[in-house]
């Protein structure tokens, strides 16, 4: 298969305006020549923006929506590869307006689906969320949806060799709408204090340009079906405050609506289905399909083992904490 799988081929992403999809597209560009990116999203100001900054002959930008089939199957003509990123994935604004949500999220992704499987495509990455492990907020549950979506549809691609995966992980440093942006926002104002949720919180930890190749590295490793998980840092809240305004004292306003105390990218139940590999790991299907491929050896050759019952992967049991110190250096290549 080589590395150069995506040379000469068209590629499509879901929410491309959003902050991984500008990385990502950033990152396809330096390392490979493919014939056409496809920039997929609802917001022609982004769209428009993004047009300047890039400047490329192969991108092709589409106003759609993904809640809008036939868009999709237009858009989705002579594609090779599809990454799913468009989402609406602030919890509170979920828990107020869930139904939004449920269309975005869930609909969109059965739609997705339905234009890869009509036009052909050869693989489809769907970005997931630690949120839809054990969720307890309605963005979590559409995503939980939307993974289960995304694995069963390597059941129903008939004779076509079309695969399905989906990529999970956690907060994305520097992020739109995510803490470190907003720490700095409030610093640049000349706040006094920083507001924290919960003292006792952790969060897992990755960059975007981290997510963007483990991404990347998901279309070489899969062979459909599987549910990705890279081995990344947590953070504590509270070394973040102190990283980013080691003088500011912190005010401690509670929990938001929908939000948990340690995130969760394997729970103790994912854990029968877990294996273990040297960077990452991956939860195989529980659903038995036409034709199962072996999971625990990859197209890359990397071999996985099953992972010790009992198991769980969360935030807070996690064997790599970032420091303050380390949290400071982050901060500044943001």
């Amino acid at each position: 298969m080589g590395m150069a799988m995506f040379n000469d081929q068209s590629i499509l992403i879901t929410g491309g305006t959003g902050s991984f999809g500008r990385c990502f597209i950033t990152s396809l560009l330096e390392s490979y020549h493919p014939r056409r990116v496809i920039v997929f999203s609802r917001d022609e100001l982004k769209q428009y923006e993004m047009q300047q900054d890039f400047n490329n002959p192969c991108l092709r930008f589409f106003i759609g929506d993904v809640r809008d089939k036939e868009r999709l199957m237009q858009a989705m003509q002579g594609v090779d590869y599809v990454v799913h990123a468009a989402a609406l994935k602030q919890v509170p604004a979920a828990e107020y307006n869930p139904s939004e949500c449920i269309k975005t999220n869930v609909h969109g992704a059965e739609n997705v689906i339905a234009a890869a499987i009509a036009n052909g495509v050869k693989k489809v990455i769907a970005l997931s969320t630690d949120k839809a492990a054990s969720p307890v907020n309605l963005y979590g549950a559409t995503k939980l949806l939307s993974d289960k979506l995304f694995v069963a549809a390597n059941n129903i691609t008939g004779s076509d060799p079309i695969q399905f995966a989906v990529v999970r992980y956690g907060n994305v440093v520097g992020s739109r709408g995510s803490v470190v942006p907003f720490f700095h926002k409030l610093l640049a104002a000349g706040v006094e204090s920083l507001p924290i949720t919960d003292e006792r919180m952790t969060r897992f930890w990755i960059t975007l340009n981290q997510g963007v190749k483990f991404v990347l590295q998901g279309f070489y490793r899969m062979q459909g079906g599987e549910l990705f998980i890279p081995k990344i840092p947590s953070v504590r809240i509270v070394d973040l405050a102190e990283a980013i305004a080691p003088s500011l004292p912190k005010r401690i306003i509670g929990i938001r609506p929908g939000e948990k105390l340690h995130e969760m990218m394997i729970s103790r139940d994912d854990s029968l289905h877990a294996l273990e590999f040297i960077d990452h790991y991956v939860i195989v299907p529980s659903i038995q399909f036409n034709s199962m491929p072996d999971y625990q050896c990859n197209p890359l050759g990397e071999r996985g083992v099953a992972v010790q019952p009992g198991f769980k992967y969360t935030s807070d049991s996690n064997s790599h904490f970032l420091s303050v110190e380390e949290l400071r250096i982050l901060d500044q290549d943001l």
